[in-house]
């Protein structure tokens, strides 16, 4: 297959295009390549290399950030994958596309978890700009996967994992939010489910794809500690005290970003837990 992988230096392109080598043609673009926001650009250069699949790590993920930029955030996450789905529709390409628990309100009792089809509500910049993206897609074509996630962290960069590992080791106790629920991903087993949505052909659509089971940050951090051998304490602390705490102004997280992934259980993805992500992930920087 012919595959077009965008946001190419983000954490997650980087686990796609490792994926996908073996026996694909992949085309990889950053901003400097291919502009997403610019509609002309985008139909120029998918009309040109005409790909069977568009894989969207393009994204404006820095949720706080958002709240002050949120043209250019729009711009990325909004008009962006619009403008993938216009030109992939022309030319026949399939899109998958990465979207968020964020376009949900959060505020679900914690004995549910969100399906695909529940109400949305984003009251967040970050979440209104990806369901404007989703929007988008629907709009403008019909062979398309979205796949909403949350919590992700990988190899590359600064993530969760290894910022409680760092703190652990130099602090002897955290203070860590215990009143946010959600399932921790790693972004490998995040592409593994992509990839077995596209080489089992399972029915276009929304599906959630996050790494099965729930947690808390407080408790995703007791276990990114004890995996590790690291001895700290970890507090657990309310969202309201912990930014009184740190003193800072933080975009609205959701307390609830459980996401169901029954629908890909359903087409026979199978789907990790989360503490076997995190096990493999440390395996990985470990080595």
């Amino acid at each position: 297959m012919k595959i077009l992988i965008t946001g190419a230096n983000g954490m997650l392109a980087k686990e796609v295009k490792e994926k996908f080598a073996e026996g694909n043609e992949l085309t990889l673009t950053d901003v400097t390549e291919l502009d997403i926001t610019n509609e002309k650009a985008v139909y120029d250069f998918v009309d040109e290399l005409k790909p069977d699949y568009i894989i969207n790590c393009a994204a404006f993920t820095a949720v706080d950030k958002a709240e002050e930029c949120y043209e250019l955030a729009d711009k990325i996450n909004g008009d962006g994958p619009t403008n993938l789905a216009k030109a992939a529709k022309l030319v026949g390409s399939k899109l998958v596309h990465i979207s968020t628990d964020y376009v949900f309100g959060g505020d679900l009792e914690l004995s549910k978890d969100y399906k695909e089809g529940d109400a949305k509500a984003p009251v967040t910049v970050y979440g209104k700009t990806k369901l404007h993206g989703e929007e988008g897609i629907q709009q403008n074509m019909e062979e398309y996967y979205i796949f909403r996630t949350a919590w992700l962290y990988g190899i590359g960069g600064n993530n969760f994992v290894k910022t409680m590992t760092k703190l652990g080791t130099d602090k002897d106790e955290l203070n860590v939010v215990a009143d946010q629920h959600g399932s921790p991903t790693y972004a490998k087993d995040l592409t593994e489910i992509i990839y077995q949505a596209i080489e089992k052909k399972i029915p276009y659509g929304i599906y959630h794809a996050t790494n099965e089971g729930y947690t808390t940050w407080y408790d995703f951090t007791k276990e990114i500690l004890e995996q590790q051998g690291i001895e700290c304490k970890v507090n657990p602390v309310t969202t309201e005290q912990y930014i009184e705490m740190m003193k800072i102004t933080q975009a609205k997280r959701p307390f609830n970003s459980q996401l169901s992934k029954n629908k890909l259980f359903e087409q026979g993805i199978e789907v990790p837990e989360w503490k076997d992500g995190l096990r493999r992930y440390l395996e990985e920087v470990c080595q």
